[in-house]
């Protein structure tokens, strides 16, 4: 075939990349790490359908574009595997960067004679162009011939030091890149690194999805069902768009989906062999799948083979980070469920096999969560009783608790008390999950015939009715119920690690916060180990800081924590969400809003099923955090909806708590009706009691506070500082440093009511002082603009007062952008801030950058991947919306308002 001739048949849309949409996400990092390329020779991108390696490439060639870089893009597609056509792509990509190659490279290496002698004249010839070169290459899994990757092999070894190759493939390069890895010569991006993290899913249905406010906890929940997936995303995206009431049903509206399932059927499965399909089904049934387990389930020797060939594949299977030697996969969650429904048409038989299967061979390799799940699946309780006894044997991770539950409440009551450890096991379990009447319930039925029989259920009785008692708020009796119990060194970690959490609340519940910290000390945490209840422990020592308002204390040390928690278990785990109800608490009194909401998304669990103390600060936590965004009124049915909830469970200091920061947004709406028909339901539990002790002691307090915010709201300051004066002393002698900041706000404010400037300027430096202490911030702002007046009518405090420079950081932050759903004291609305509103279009934007850079409107055409008289129909445009006539104009607009 004549060169010119071959040429002339090239079909031309495969040298020019896929269009960018206006809105498309700019992968920053990615684009950022590529920059190393041109110090390559190579990039190599690797990673399954879907995963974005074309659309990161066309932006990295727009990247380029705009540096002054010649890049040429070729892409390939299933008709390319013959060598004669794949080779004469190459050879006009080659000719598109300003090489003139004479003759054909296709005859070279098809004859394979002179072919070293032809790549020199190639090489040479590139050479000699005095630029930057780089060739993009997409879709490389078409090329099969090994004698087009031999070719591509001798180009890399001989690459000019001007030309850099890019490669993306959805399977493993077929080359030999040993040597020019140790050179430094390879940057390499694979499927663990093209996901969407979760600000990348943010911008994306942000940018796509207009009408739509998908909440944290909805992205949250897509970037857990998808993975950062992007072809996911897209889909979600398009049903979103159809239909946005679906976001109700996001999961089902994902796996579910028509458009996925013929995704993954066309793209992902079509081309696989029958048997390899198969085995990927069986192993569908499985979180995480080894070549042993996988050999036990579906009964082939060449397992580790047919993993391996998934891995180099990218076949949707990720490896997973684990201690343990062998190498474990799982597959993408929507991929995995895809499977699974495959797997369904083989019949329920087959089903229950292979899950009883993976259940032994779990349990008896340690990983017994996994395997009482896969009991429990097939229906094999005998089987899930013989696993939940090695769980007392064992670490325990407290994702066990809801199977072992399940498990448990299906044993007759004459088994679980032949087995004490599991009995007790049993009921901290229910303890520990918020329902402690079914803990009770069972202990109930105890007599003094089976106490006498067994000496372990006597020796742990204690520490059940410890559990059930902190559950309930009873914590004045648990002291004397565990200061003398001791674990026993064959006991189960939850049995050794509970007295700390226990003993730990119940100081805190009578303000004893110094014999709390002691206990601990007496008591070391062992973190240096995988101990998911030491972890927990560790939390409840930061709980205990938390509450007395420690929150610079807090800060410094719960976030590693967290990450350690997330790191070992899982964003998911119990011990990340409550690690995060301690975190987010901490951010959110510092005024680091997205940082608490982040920490918080789709973590609801932690309302209303933990300790109640952490129930309560996150419920409270995250209707502070609406309260900044929403209408008060949205807040207030979000309270009163959780309030009923924990009446409900018998929460009622919970309960209290809630109905007095009802009282409170209702003062601040100036709704003083609203706030004394609350007030009345809280006066109803605070008569209940009077005389409570321990943590139900705050709920009078919570009254008396309530009370004081309206009595002030309605004129009888004189009043409300007599009731302050007793939440105060309380304050005090619980060691409650945040409690006891807010009441010397409202107490100076009620004196500045009744003119007595002195005692208001006294309150508020005391306040400064143990808020400077604490490292309080939104303390003080939440009780609104009338604060900061008076802070900054505050006296000058000497430069080297600690309280200066705390006060300066508190009105940095008063003068912030409001956010609140509340009036201020004068009455004018506040609402979320939002960046200056600008007329233009993203795609305008973008133009008007590269305007910016001095780009004619061809090379702009070219960056952006658009017509010349596109880049001219969207002048026009943004002439018009800005009232200006010519690019230097439209430019200083655009500088002026900060939009470039």
């Amino acid at each position: 075939m004549n060169h010119s001739t071959g040429k002339a048949l090239l079909v031309a849309t495969k040298f020019a990349p896929p269009r960018l949409g206006a809105r498309s996400v700019q992968r920053e990092a990615l684009l950022k790490y590529l920059q190393q390329m041109r110090e390559c020779r190579l990039t190599s991108l690797v990673a399954s359908a879907g995963f974005g390696k074309t659309t990161l490439l066309a932006q990295w060639r727009q990247a380029l574009l705009k540096e002054g870089a010649d890049v040429a893009w070729l892409s390939l597609s299933i008709d390319d595997r013959q060598l004669s056509t794949y080779c004469a792509y190459l050879q006009s990509a080659i000719e598109q960067l300003g090489v003139n190659l004479d003759g054909s490279i296709a005859l070279d290496v098809t004859s394979g004679d002179g072919l070293d002698e032809r790549l020199a004249e190639i090489v040479g010839q590139i050479a000699e162009v005095n630029r930057e070169l780089f060739l993009i290459i997409d879709d490389y899994q078409h090329v099969t011939d090994p004698r087009a990757h031999r070719l591509m092999q001798k180009l890399l070894e001989h690459c000019p030091a001007n030309l850099h190759l890019a490669l993306a493939s959805r399977m493993a390069l077929p080359l030999s890149l040993g040597k020019l890895r140790v050179m430094g010569q390879v940057v390499e991006i694979d499927g663990d690194n093209l996901p969407f993290g979760h600000a990348e899913v943010r911008q994306f249905f942000d940018s796509n999805l207009t009408g739509v406010s998908l909440s944290s906890d909805e992205l949250h929940q897509i970037n857990e069902l998808t993975n950062g997936w992007p072809a996911s995303l897209q889909l979600i995206l398009l049903m979103l768009k159809n239909n946005p009431d679906a976001r109700a049903q996001l999961r089902d509206l994902a796996w579910k989906s028509d458009d996925l399932q013929a995704y993954l059927s066309e793209d992902v499965m079509q081309h696989l062999p029958g048997e390899l399909a198969q085995f990927m089904e069986s192993l569908s049934l499985c979180r995480r799948f080894n070549a042993a387990l996988a050999t036990e389930l579906t009964g082939r020797d060449d397992a580790l083979e047919l993993l391996r060939r998934m891995d180099e594949e990218n076949i949707l299977t990720f490896r997973v980070d684990t201690p343990d030697r062998r190498s474990w996969y799982r597959f993408h969650p929507l991929f995995g469920e895809f499977l699974t429904t495959r797997l369904s048409r083989r019949g329920e038989s087959v089903i229950i096999e292979l899950h009883r299967r993976a259940a032994r061979w779990l349990g008896s390799h340690g990983h017994l969560a996994e395997a009482v799940r896969h009991a429990l699946q097939c229906g094999d309780h005998e089987l899930a009783a013989e696993l939940v006894e090695q769980v007392t044997r064992r670490p325990l991770e407290m994702d066990y608790v809801r199977p072992l539950l399940r498990l448990l409440n299906r044993l007759p009551r004459e088994v679980l008390l032949k087995h004490p450890n599991l009995f007790c096991l049993y009921c901290l379990c229910y303890a520990v999950s918020a329902q402690p009447e079914k803990a009770q319930a069972y202990l109930d039925q105890l007599d003094e015939t089976d106490l006498h029989a067994n000496a372990a259920l006597r020796h742990n009785l204690p520490l059940m009715r410890a559990a059930i008692a902190v559950q309930q708020d009873e914590t004045d009796q648990v002291v004397q119920w565990i200061k003398d119990y001791a674990p026993l060194p064959s006991d189960h970690a939850l049995v050794r690690y509970m007295p700390l959490t226990l003993m730990s609340q119940a100081y805190a519940g009578e303000g004893r916060f110094d014999e709390a910290m002691t206990y601990f000390d007496n008591f070391p945490i062992a973190l240096d180990h995988d101990d998911e209840v030491a972890l927990l422990s560790e939390n409840a020592r930061l709980l205990c800081l938390s509450l007395q308002g420690r929150t610079r204390d807090v800060q410094m040390k719960a976030p590693d924590l967290l990450a350690r928690a997330i790191s070992l278990y899982g964003y998911g785990s119990v011990a990340s969400d409550l690690c995060a109800a301690t975190v987010a608490e901490a951010y959110r009194e510092q005024n680091r809003l997205d940082d608490a909401r982040e920490t918080l998304a789709n973590r609801f669990s932690i309302m209303s099923s933990m300790l109640p103390s952490i129930m309560l600060r996150t419920t409270l936590c995250r209707a502070r955090l609406n309260l900044l965004q929403e209408p008060a009124t949205q807040t207030l049915v979000f309270l009163e909806r959780q309030e009923r909830h924990f009446l409900r469970s018998g929460q009622e200091r919970v309960a209290a708590h809630l109905q007095a920061e009802q009282v409170r947004i209702a003062v601040e709406l100036k709704d003083t009706a609203l706030a004394a028909s609350i007030l009345e339901r809280l006066d109803g539990l605070a008569r209940r009691h009077s005389d409570a002790r321990g943590f139900r002691a705050e709920i009078p307090v919570q009254a008396t506070l309530a009370r004081a915010r309206l009595l002030r709201a309605t004129g009888y300051p004189q009043e409300a500082l007599a009731a302050l004066e007793l939440v105060a002393d309380f304050a005090r002698r619980r060691s409650s440093g945040q409690l006891h900041v807010s009441v010397l706000l409202l107490m100076a404010l009620a004196q500045d009511d009744l003119r007595r400037r002195s005692d208001a300027e006294g309150s508020l430096l005391h306040a400064l002082q143990l808020g400077d202490a604490l490292g309080l911030v939104r303390t003080f702002l939440d009780e609104g603009k009338q604060v900061q007046k008076l802070l900054l009518r505050l006296p000058p405090i000497a430069q080297d007062d600690p309280s200066c420079a705390y006060l300066e950081s508190l009105l940095r932050h008063f003068s912030l952008p409001a956010q609140a759903g509340l009036e201020d004291a004068d009455g004018a609305g506040t609402t979320a801030a939002s960046a200056p509103s600008t007329p233009l279009t993203p795609r305008e934007i973008a133009i008007l950058q590269l305007i910016g850079e001095t780009m004619s409107n061809k090379r702009i055409a070219l960056t952006l991947n658009i017509s010349l008289e596109t880049v001219k129909w969207n002048l026009k445009n943004i002439y018009v919306k800005l009232g200006v006539s010519s690019r230097y104009d439209a430019l200083s607009w655009a500088r002026k308002h900060r939009v470039v």
